[in-house]
């Protein structure tokens, strides 16, 4: 169990800039712009080279958390240094740090919340384990696999199908559900809930 008084810092991992805003591997983006917008925050530049959203998840009272919502503004394999910027800015335990990435090895949509772990090839995770150690929690939001001999890059790196966008927004809502119950309700629970 964090202390409730300590904030949450919450990063969706992803590439900057317009051409890689649809792309698999920016899913993580999304689910952070959705919680800023939940929140009725807008992002800022901050200092640690991130784009940063402050405010509250939760109902109001003892419940409500303190969290940052932050978009890294460097690339995905360069994510550990605005993460631990933005961690020792914000003074959040390493306990309360939430990545939200895509996962390859998880079927389109489906969720996995867990602490800690490998990086299991995810350049993001990777540069983030490097500067902070593996005790992060992580929020696994599911891409699939390539279709037949496509390069992973080449997958991660694609916009979402036709088909996938048809249900693209219902998968972001719920991923964006169980970090606010992460954070709120604690990992078991919200494992309970949201591990398909």
């Amino acid at each position: 169990m964090t202390d409730a008084a300590s904030p949450w810092l919450i990063v969706g991992l992803g590439n900057p800039g317009p051409e890689y805003a649809g792309n698999r591997h920016n899913v993580g983006f999304m689910v952070a712009d959705l919680l800023a917008e939940r929140m009725g925050g807008r992002f800022k530049a901050h200092r640690a080279r991130a784009q940063v959203v402050e405010g509250r998840i939760g109902p109001p009272g003892p419940l409500s958390r303190r969290v940052v919502v932050a978009k890294p503004s460097s690339f995905m394999n360069l994510s550990g240094g605005p993460t631990t910027a933005l961690r020792d800015f914000f003074k959040v335990p390493v306990a309360n740090v939430v990545a939200v990435h895509d996962e390859l090895d998880i079927d389109f949509g489906a969720l996995r919340l867990k602490l800690g772990g490998g990086d299991n090839g995810h350049n993001g995770l990777k540069s983030i384990t490097k500067s902070l150690g593996a005790e992060y929690h992580r929020v696994r939001f599911g891409i699939g696999r390539p279709p037949g001999r496509m390069p992973v890059a080449d997958f991660v790196l694609r916009d979402f199908s036709s088909a996938e966008r048809r249900e693209l927004d219902y998968f972001v809502d719920r991923a964006a559900d169980a970090v606010e119950a992460l954070v709120i309700e604690g990992l078991e629970r919200a494992q309970s809930t949201y591990n398909s």
